[in-house]
């Protein structure tokens, strides 16, 4: 019998004989290539996910936590009272009301959205807020907290709230909350600041805050806004699985924020700025600023600016034109000039640079310049047209007091970057070390926000910025307050204060809780050289010919300097008044500055005198 099975193909060969008829194939071996990248694969996505888990357990293991328990647990919280603000005998300047405020929920309106159009729609017809608007509101939310309530900006009228709260919508909550009171308006602004509802920036930098309480946006709101705010009061609703309440329990009650007492004085403070105010508005001018201060102690009586604000306006939901108006204006009454304007102080350095001159050897206080009108320099390629620096008015012969007094820019043309032919001056690189003396360039550390550094010149920048070198005429007009040389005002007040205090420089504080005095740095070893220039600042007060003999008669001594500085290519100038009173026992230092002013250092004198007075008729009398 004949055995088949020897000579039948199994399957396997079948096949591959029928794939291989008619083919020219060759069998190459795989190797372990394949393997490896297969591998190799996995171990990037293991590792991929091994760090997605570590991420979210670690980076954001809290806030899912949380989200988990969210689901369970609803934690509702009350926004607590918010400290009151005083002046330093206790008037109040900043309180509370209870007004109406809307909320979006937006946990329950993004997880039920059979709730948004009739949401959107509610919104639209009562309040006028587009749908777009309010999608806007979730899109910027901060991410991590989106569950929360979102405050709605409206200004709740008495039909809105009846029509707010017969929606009958959980998307749409009505409560009570806290609005801020302003009780001195414009003239305080700059000091007191604003609130607001929180940005995602001041929710993310502290998880404590709630989207639907108010935060400090300015002044000392913002400066001292842990210490006002208060703690929120929490109540916890547990829920089961289907949203059943099973109990509800408060874990906090609600503590009010702490009183903030001020070093400022309400009524002196409303008498500078409705001074100033008539000032400029009999100049025809609009940008002033006002500093008080007391310079035993630093404590800051005064600080006001026009154009102002109003910022219970800001402080409060709705109002949107108003708002709008006032973060537009080209005037830019948010901007505060005291702290965060840089300016060139004019002819008020003169005694800085004169302190410096005598203790550099530079000038003693008898060395007498002439002062024709003007300082020439020899054109070395043509001697017919010397280059000429003005001084306002001829002056004669002067020593270092008269030169204060009548602010001559021929004297401290040549103290400051030396005679053609005669005594060398100061020059660039002393005169920034002296200012580095006085603190200019470095922030006061004033309790305010938004305060800036200014700017001090020197040969390596401009030589950087303009590729030119630095000239005998750019250390001219240093020295005399122009050019590039730039302090905020009240940098410029702390300096003259050192001179009232014979060498004390002081941090200055608008708040009574703040430390102070506090004696930044001690320069009493210049007393000798600061008593002369304050016989010149004596004198401008009391010399029939110097710039300040208009205060000559007031009931106190008086040590003041002036300065006019130009800007914008000599089309304007700022003109600055700063005086100390009395010389003998000083109680109080103010500084006057009108931008673009009419007629230069005389428009700021007036009302840095009114002022002067009024503290002395109500305080140093009355012993307050």
């Amino acid at each position: 019998m004949k055995d088949e099975t020897e000579h039948a193909p199994a399957f396997e060969e079948a096949v591959a004989e029928d794939w291989a008829e008619g083919a020219e194939t060759v069998e190459v071996p795989l190797g372990n290539h394949p393997l490896i990248y297969v591998w190799f694969l996995v171990l990037i996505l293991a590792v991929g996910f091994a760090g997605r888990v570590v991420f979210l357990s670690l980076g954001k293991g809290e806030v899912y936590a949380a989200r988990a328990k969210a689901n369970l647990e609803q934690v509702k919280k009350t926004v607590p009272l918010r400290g009151i603000i005083t002046d330093r005998f206790g008037t109040v300047l900043a309180e509370n009301k209870i007004v109406p405020y809307v909320f979006l929920e937006t946990g329950k309106f993004l997880k039920h959205e059979e709730l948004q159009e009739p949401t959107l729609r509610a919104l639209q017809q009562i309040a006028n807020i587009a749908p777009d608007e309010v999608w806007g509101w979730i899109r910027d939310a901060d991410p991590d907290r989106l569950g929360e309530r979102i405050p709605v900006p409206i200004e709740v009228s008495d039909r809105m709230l009846v029509m707010l709260k017969g929606l009958n919508l959980s998307t749409v909550v009505v409560e009570d909350g806290v609005e801020r009171v302003y009780k001195k308006g414009k003239a305080f602004a700059h000091v007191l600041g604003y609130v607001g509802f929180p940005g995602v920036a001041d929710l993310q930098a502290n998880p404590l805050i709630s989207a639907d309480e108010m935060v400090g946006k300015d002044g000392v709101e913002r400066s001292y806004n842990s210490l006002l705010r208060g703690d929120a009061g929490i109540t916890v609703v547990r829920r089961d699985a289907v949203g059943n309440v099973l109990d509800t329990s408060e874990r906090q009650a609600p503590s009010r924020g702490e009183t903030l007492r001020l070093a400022i004085d309400a009524d002196l403070q409303t008498y500078f700025y409705e001074r100033l105010a008539a000032g400029l508005r009999s100049l025809g001018r609009k940008v002033g600023v006002g500093i008080a201060m007391n310079p035993k102690t630093g404590e800051v009586l005064a600080l006001v600016q026009e154009p102002s604000y109003d910022n219970g306006i800001l402080s409060k939901t709705g109002h949107t034109s108003e708002k709008k108006a006032i973060l537009t204006s080209p005037e830019k009454p948010l901007f505060n000039r005291a702290i965060s304007g840089a300016y060139s102080p004019g002819s008020t350095i003169k005694p800085l640079v004169g302190i410096a001159a005598l203790k550099e050897g530079v000038i003693d206080p008898e060395r007498r310049i002439f002062s024709p009108g003007y300082l020439d320099i020899p054109n070395p390629f043509d001697p017919s047209k010397p280059t000429r620096y003005k001084d306002w008015r001829a002056h004669g012969s002067v020593d270092l007091a008269a030169a204060i007094a009548v602010s001559s820019d021929v004297y401290f043309y040549e103290v400051g970057g030396g005679a053609p032919g005669g005594p060398k001056g100061l020059g660039i690189d002393r005169l920034r070390k002296w200012w580095e003396t006085f603190n200019f360039g470095k922030r006061t550390g004033i309790d305010l926000p938004g305060e800036v550094d200014g700017f001090l010149p020197s040969i390596e920048w401009k030589e950087k910025r303009e590729k030119r070198p630095w000239l005998l005429g750019d250390t001219y007009n240093v020295s005399i307050g122009q050019g590039d040389l730039l302090i905020t005002p009240l940098q410029l007040l702390l300096y003259l204060n050192a001179v009232a205090t014979g060498g004390k420089l002081l941090r200055p504080v608008i708040a009574k809780e703040a430390p102070h005095p506090v004696v930044v740095r001690d320069i009493s070893y210049l007393a000798p050289e600061i008593a002369e220039v304050v016989k010149g600042m004596r004198q401008a007060v009391t010399a029939p010919n110097a710039t300040i003999y208009a205060l000559h008669d007031l009931p106190f001594t008086l040590a003041a300097k002036t300065g006019s500085a130009q800007v914008y290519n000599n089309r304007k100038i700022n003109a600055f008044f700063v005086g100390y009173a009395p010389v003998e026992d000083p109680q109080l230092i103010v500084l006057v500055l009108v931008e673009d002013a009419k007629e230069g250092a005389l428009n700021a004198i007036p009302v840095g005198g009114d002022v002067l007075k009024w503290y002395y008729e109500n305080r140093m009398t009355n012993n307050q």
